[in-house]
């Protein structure tokens, strides 16, 4: 029992310092922890306590120029967890402060962001978004279950019960705060209308309704300054209640994002506290557990000792990456013994098997790997430390691992339409992607890697992007897998040198020279996708003329000559796209660039993917200059109008994680 309670001790302090040390974007403050499945809670079961956390750095909130306001939108997850079913007390908020914590707050009916001095001071510069679950006379509350905005006090400027609009018949259905379920809770903030909308909705809904539950008209800039602190806030009284905060989603513009999550949590109920009697009971089961299992582990040893076979000890890294194992015989029997027409395919990373978990028709896939190969070893590692800890609709889901004797095992989803790379070459009897696939797959990998430089806690390169390592799944969505080479960085810290690895064709030339992987050497590899893609072959064809052998030099002379579509797989010349189709094209060749400082960021490639952002008139010439080599690493971001604003942030455990 000890030995159990200390291992999930070590997992959720490996959580609490990921969350918090390794990328550090939260800063806590007061009752902040890690609650049930490392998710991120405001308050515990302490009574009269408040919890603040707050982004270490600061949002720019105001256009510099007009001194106004800019366009946002906020979206995130809660859940309030209360100590009675029918009460608690007293609620959260989502918080936009100017200082990184707000100093002299009180818990109670002051949720933690102020006090009975300063509550209502046109000096504090505070807007908040109350989901309040106690109702205060003194601040005109309207019940003890509503939504609320506050301008620089506890009095909210309007509110509404909680609750959301049906878009089929405008019917107002009702949402109780304390529930224990998970919601979500949208705030779009439009400049040019200067309104500010407030929606609740549960969590299951992936479209926030049409009609908000709040609407504000006012301009919100005198209230702002040109930089503000994002975060949020809890608080309990004499009823305790705990505070989850799942995962939020930030933007510089008017969005209402569509989220696929997956299957949502279900969070515990509010601990009670033991009696006596169940201390007791506690006590003496703790006593017979301890007496049996030393009785176990003697049998064990002598077992061991009679008949010298390899026995699974607890190794270090599975204390930190361990959650998740399987059983050696539950994969046995899931893939038939691992026989050979179960196999999906194999190479130096191991073997790969086709399976079906026992007891339901859930498919999987299993990648086999020596465990006394110290490549096999090192790479199991890293996709167990990476691809095990992230959630995104894009990439490979790792379900989980296992280890038995000499072998390593990692389980994955299955993917019914195998990987990208079988739809690229030149068989007659191939099927052939439409454009729309082709562009959906690109837009699919280009999210999973924005994600993974831009979204998640820590910086992730992933450093073997090929159309080997895109995999479809059974309505054709792709999904990045093999993380096995994968490096992790923390946000603001350059990556450190080491030796070169990935696939011959994919690497980028700076990192053939010095050996430093970075985020703009996956953009290349990225690049160099996009072309065959679009293309439908190799990059190298030697079979080819000799002007079409290499890829990216045939699609630029082309392009020179205006002959750009010829570059494209003859099945998808004649589609309607041609426009896209050229958008591209040049999109690749730009990302492809020999010089790392013209390549753009993932941000930008994906703005450009979805329509927001255009390609400049001359990128030709761009290109094409030797000039640009030098530029410094913001240039092809100025051309590109980048707005800094946009990020995108979640919380370690969330089901889409990171930032």
């Amino acid at each position: 029992m000890s030995r159990e309670l200390s291992l999930c001790q070590a997992i959720l302090a490996l959580f609490f310092t990921l969350f918090y040390n390794s990328q550090g974007y939260f800063i806590p403050k007061g009752s902040v922890g890690i609650g049930f499945n490392g998710y991120f809670t405001l308050t515990n079961t302490t009574k009269h306590a408040y919890g603040q956390a707050f982004e270490r750095e600061p949002f720019s909130i105001k256009n510099s120029s007009t001194g106004l306001t800019t366009s946002f939108s906020i979206n995130f997850f809660f859940s309030i967890v209360p100590e009675h079913k029918q009460q608690g007390s007293h609620g959260m908020a989502f918080v936009i402060s100017p200082t990184r914590d707000l100093p002299g707050a009180s818990s109670d009916q002051y949720l933690g962001i102020f006090n009975e001095t300063n509550n209502g001071k046109a000096s504090n510069n505070v807007i908040a978004i109350e989901l309040d679950i106690h109702k205060d006379e003194e601040f005109g509350d309207i019940d003890d279950n509503h939504v609320g905005i506050n301008i620089n006090g506890l009095r909210s400027v309007n509110s509404s019960s909680a609750g959301y609009y049906d878009d089929k018949n405008g019917k107002f259905h009702n949402l109780s705060l304390i529930s224990g379920k998970v919601m979500r809770l949208s705030i779009v903030y439009s400049q040019p209308d200067q309104q500010l909308n407030v929606t609740l909705f549960p969590s299951e809904m992936s479209v926030p309704p049409q009609k908000p539950l709040l609407s504000l008209n006012r301009d919100l800039s005198p209230y702002l300054l040109e930089k503000m602190y994002l975060g949020f806030t809890a608080s309990t009284g004499s009823v305790g209640a705990i505070h989850y905060m799942i995962g939020w989603f930030i933007s510089g513009e008017v969005d209402y994002p569509t989220l696929e999550l997956g299957r949502l949590p279900t969070l515990p109920p509010y601990p009670k506290k033991a009696s006596n009697r169940t201390r007791t009971v506690l006590a003496v089961c703790l006593t017979v557990s301890v007496i049996v299992a030393c009785v176990a582990s003697w049998i064990g040893f002598v077992f061991y000792m009679r008949h010298k076979k390899v026995k699974e000890v607890l190794e270090e890294w599975e204390i930190q990456y361990g959650p998740h194992r399987f059983a050696y015989k539950e994969l046995f029997n899931a893939t038939k013994g691992f026989k050979e027409k179960q196999l999906l395919g194999k190479g130096g990373f191991g073997q790969v098997y086709k399976g079906t978990l026992p007891g339901s028709d859930a498919e999987i896939a299993v990648k086999r790997t020596s465990h006394g190969s110290r490549q096999g070893m090192s790479e199991f590692l890293a996709e167990i430390s990476t691809i095990g800890r992230l959630r995104h609709p894009n990439l490979v889901r790792l379900l989980g691992y296992c280890r038995h004797k000499e072998n390593l095992y990692l389980v994955y989803d299955y993917m019914p339409n195998g990987s990208l790379d079988k739809y690229l070459n030149r068989n007659e009897n191939q099927e052939r992607l439409t454009w729309e696939q082709r562009f959906k797959i690109i837009k699919d990998v280009a999210s999973a890697l924005l994600y993974l430089h831009q979204e998640w806690v820590q910086v992730i390169i992933h450093r073997d992007i090929k159309p080997a390592n895109v995999l479809l799944d059974h309505e054709m969505n792709a999904r990045l897998g093999d993380f096995g080479l994968a490096k992790m960085y923390d946000q603001g810290f350059d990556p450190e040198t080491s030796k070169v690895a990935g696939t011959f064709g994919y690497i980028a030339p700076e990192f053939l020279r010095a050996g430093r992987a970075t985020t703009s050497t996956d953009v290349y590899a990225f690049g160099m996708v996009m072309l065959e893609v679009v293309c439908g072959r190799r990059l190298i064809e030697r079979r080819a003329p000799e002007n079409e052998e290499v890829l990216v030099d045939w699609i630029l002379e082309l392009w020179e000559n205006e002959k750009l579509l010829d570059a494209t797989e003859e099945s998808i010349r004649q589609e309607h796209n041609r426009g896209q189709i050229e958008l591209v094209l040049k999109l690749g060749v730009l990302c492809s660039h020999q010089a790392a400082s013209v390549r753009p960021a993932m941000s930008a490639v994906m703005r450009i993917l979805s329509g927001v952002s255009q390609l400049p008139d001359n990128l030709l010439d761009v290109i094409r200059a030797e000039k640009f080599k030098g530029w410094p690493e913001t240039s092809m971001e100025v051309l590109l109008d980048v707005n800094s604003l946009s990020t995108l942030a979640f919380t370690d455990s969330f089901v889409s994680h990171g930032r």
